[in-house]
């Protein structure tokens, strides 16, 4: 009997192990009970538009962008612009990566030189708690394609076979006798380096392929693993139960009246609360953003179906070509408060009142007659360090903040240090020189107050009737 139960025994360790490995191997999910889902996307183009947007829905039809509405991660690297941003998060849920086009229409390169000479790169940011996010790097994934001309609208799943992510993206280029977009992948496990890009979706003939991308279905949902939907002239569906293996047609969306004349960018969204999907498309004809098309299975084209008028609404912005996050609790808790609607203002000298605090090459100062204007707004957000503070971040250059340093000031991107949430952190006290307006004490060095000196922002302790009027402002609109 003692033989019998040891065996049991080892076997119930045995088992134990086996789930414990393949719960660590499975990407985290949000569960039924969790709320909420986060959006990442771009709104439009010009520097402003192409950059890093989040909105939120608690059912994942009715969305409310965050931070007011305004970017929430701007790039600072290669042509200083992105679109079509996917969001990633890691199989055990402790990091989190934005991948995009390096790219910005309107901002020096147009779309023929896109086209045919655009960013070889994507941008990647990193983050370990979706709330403070790294400094962008670029990511050469076409250029190690010869002849490859570009590198659009990158997508990223978790490969249990591989152990890896699939990277993938489309890159135009000639072959076969036609230049065009076919969608290339790499694997990665960073998103710091690839393996050498290989063809993944080519189309016959002339026919481009740019966006893609890929749901994994539960077992006992239809007859696949994993399904695709592509860009390709119509709105394509595919199946396959391996991600690099192969890839079965199952039809498209025309029968809906949707094509691809008219709408682009398919991004899936798995209700958490029951066997239901949204596939978003971007209806870039009519040059209205995201509608969302529903189904019980995405294997099965004829099951998709147009949403009922009023049954969703996307909020202010008009969303393009993004990805969706299910979002955990903690996740969502994190995220609404890290981006909340917070109204943006400027600071306006008290002494000099045609003045108004702005960053400029990331030095800090007053200035009349501010441009671009939103050089001169923040968010007063809540304090990075202590309780009742606040905390200055830029409107235009989202993720930085005023920060001190031996007594300068600077706009500095946050590196999630406690020096730094210190050194970026004051409190709003009545104004030294108006108690109606506002002065500015710092967080870690009290006896000094925010005040401008030769119209530089400086922290300095205040002794004189000039110092207490060149440290007072008024936050206004």
């Amino acid at each position: 009997m003692s033989a019998l139960l040891a065996r049991l025994a080892a076997v119930l360790v045995a088992a134990c192990l086996l789930f414990t490995s393949q719960v660590l191997a499975t990407p985290q999910r949000a569960a039924a009970a969790d709320p909420g889902y986060l959006m990442t996307h771009f709104i439009g183009e010009g520097s402003t538009g192409q950059q890093i947007y989040f909105s939120h829905s608690a059912d994942g039809l009715h969305w409310t962008d965050l931070n007011g509405g305004g970017a929430a991660l701007r790039s600072t690297v290669g042509t200083k612009g992105v679109r079509d941003p996917a969001l990633v998060r890691s199989p055990n849920g402790d990091k989190y990566w934005i991948i995009a086009t390096d790219l910005c229409i309107g901002c020096g390169q147009d779309w023929s030189a896109a086209i045919n000479n655009g960013s070889r790169n994507l941008v990647v940011w990193e983050s370990t708690d979706l709330v403070t996010w790294s400094q962008p790097w670029l990511l050469n994934v076409a250029g190690q394609i010869p002849d490859g001309r570009n590198a659009w609208a990158p997508e990223a799943i978790w490969n249990p076979a591989t152990n890896d992510y699939v990277l993938y993206w489309a890159t135009n280029k000639p072959l076969n006798g036609a230049t065009k977009h076919r969608i290339y992948y790499a694997r990665t496990s960073d998103f710091r380096t690839v393996t050498t890009p290989q063809i993944y979706i080519d189309r016959p003939g002339t026919q481009e392929l740019i966006d893609t991308q890929i749901v994994e279905v539960p077992s006992g949902v239809g007859a696949y693993r994993y399904v695709r939907a592509s860009g390709d002239g119509q709105i394509t569906i595919e199946g396959s139960n391996s991600i690099l293996g192969t890839w079965t047609t199952l039809g498209n969306l025309s029968g809906i009246g949707l094509t691809g004349a008219q709408v682009e960018g398919p991004m899936w969204m798995k209700f958490r609360d029951r066997d239901e999907w949204t596939l978003y498309l971007d209806q870039y004809a009519a040059g209205r953003g995201y509608m969302p098309v529903t189904t019980t299975d995405p294997s099965a084209s004829g099951t998709y179906r147009l949403p009922a008028s009023g049954s969703y609404d996307m909020g202010v912005t008009r969303k393009r070509h993004g990805s969706i996050l299910n979002l955990t609790a903690a996740e969502e808790n994190r995220t609404l408060a890290r981006w909340p609607s917070t109204a943006a203002n400027r600071l306006q000298s008290f002494n000099f009142q045609d003045r108004y605090v702005r960053h400029a090459s990331m030095d800090v100062r007053i200035d009349p007659n501010v441009s671009p204007a939103d050089d001169a707004r923040f968010r007063l957000r809540t304090g990075l360090a202590g309780s009742g503070t606040v905390s200055f971040e830029s409107v235009n250059y989202p993720g930085y903040f005023l920060r001190h340093s031996n007594f300068d000031f600077q706009l500095a991107h946050n590196d999630g240090t406690a020096q730094f949430a210190a050194d970026a952190t004051f409190r709003q006290v009545a104004g030294l020189a108006d108690a109606t307006w506002s002065s500015f004490q710092s967080y870690n060095h009290p006896d000094r107050y925010i005040r401008h000196y030769a119209y530089q922002l400086r922290l300095d302790p205040i002794t004189t009737a000039t110092g207490r009027a060149d440290a007072t402002f008024r936050t206004t609109s």
